[in-house]
């Protein structure tokens, strides 16, 4: 069994990198399970329902997001109703919505989880504790394979996380920065993991907007509008193959691919 993590998907170019890299994958492997963090998907912040439904419709099994994912209120009732959009765990209640789904994976029962780091980010609940209350529950504890989003900034927080889940869940996935981190790896214990899976999106800016408004901030010091860049699209992932019969990973390959020689190859 094998699992397609896309990084953060940003943006209408990140979408359509996301429906070109997504039919690339399932050209050859069909039974693919795709898991997309899709928190700066809307104009690069935050989701809406709308942008929600292209993704499910370009090939998500399970939206992941992150902090943005509050960015637009329209998108709070789906966090209800929509059991594959998912928002971290470990925001404290009342938030709406969830951080986990269970389901078929192919021919197995998974489950995905969704948590956020703390480090440098606001102070929610622990992310450590909550995923040891997660891994306690009846429809988490029958799933063969699990599958965290880790949306965290400190990378030593992301490899002490993935050291604390380490043969107790497939894979751990990091998310949040928008750079891939080059260390995709089996753990000891039987998990995946990546520091930071990287971006959907356009690379030729600053972490996915236009360089001349960030560069402006960093100058000034001062707010000004944010532009979603449009140059160098890639589609990043990593494809974690899984044993249906141990829940352990096999393997973990990155993918780093430029969208226009992706459509190339797709026509």
């Amino acid at each position: 069994m094998k699992i397609l993590h896309v990084a953060d998907i940003f943006g209408r170019p990140g979408r359509r990198a996301f429906a070109l890299g997504v039919a690339r994958v399932r050209a050859t492997d069909p039974g693919c399970f795709v898991v997309a963090n899709g928190e700066n998907a809307a104009g690069g912040f935050g989701i809406t329902p709308g942008v929600a439904s292209e993704l499910f419709e370009s090939g998500a099994d399970v939206i992941t997001t992150g902090n943005h994912v509050w960015d637009h209120r329209e998108v709070y009732p789906s966090l209800d109703t929509e059991q594959r959009l998912l928002r971290p765990d470990n925001y404290p209640n009342p938030n709406p919505g969830r951080g986990v789904w269970t389901g078929a994976m192919g021919s197995m029962i998974g489950a995905v989880l969704n948590l956020q780091g703390r480090v440098f980010m606001k102070a929610i609940d622990c992310p450590f504790r909550r995923l040891d209350t997660l891994l306690e529950r009846d429809d988490v504890r029958r799933a063969r394979a699990i599958v965290v989003d880790f949306h965290a900034e400190a990378t030593a927080e992301k490899i002490a996380f993935g050291r604390y889940a380490d043969g107790r869940v497939a894979a751990v996935i990091g998310t949040h920065t928008h750079v891939p981190s080059a260390d995709a790896r089996l753990l000891s214990g039987g998990t995946a993991f990546v520091t930071d899976v990287g971006m959907t999106g356009p690379h030729g800016g600053v972490i996915g907007v236009r360089a001349e408004g960030a560069i402006e901030r960093f100058l000034t010091q001062t707010p000004n509008r944010f532009e979603v860049a449009e140059d160098e699209v890639r589609f990043q992932a990593v494809v974690v193959e899984i044993n249906a019969e141990t829940g352990q990973a096999r393997s973990i390959e990155q993918i780093d691919w430029p969208a226009d020689q992706i459509e190339e190859s797709v026509e």
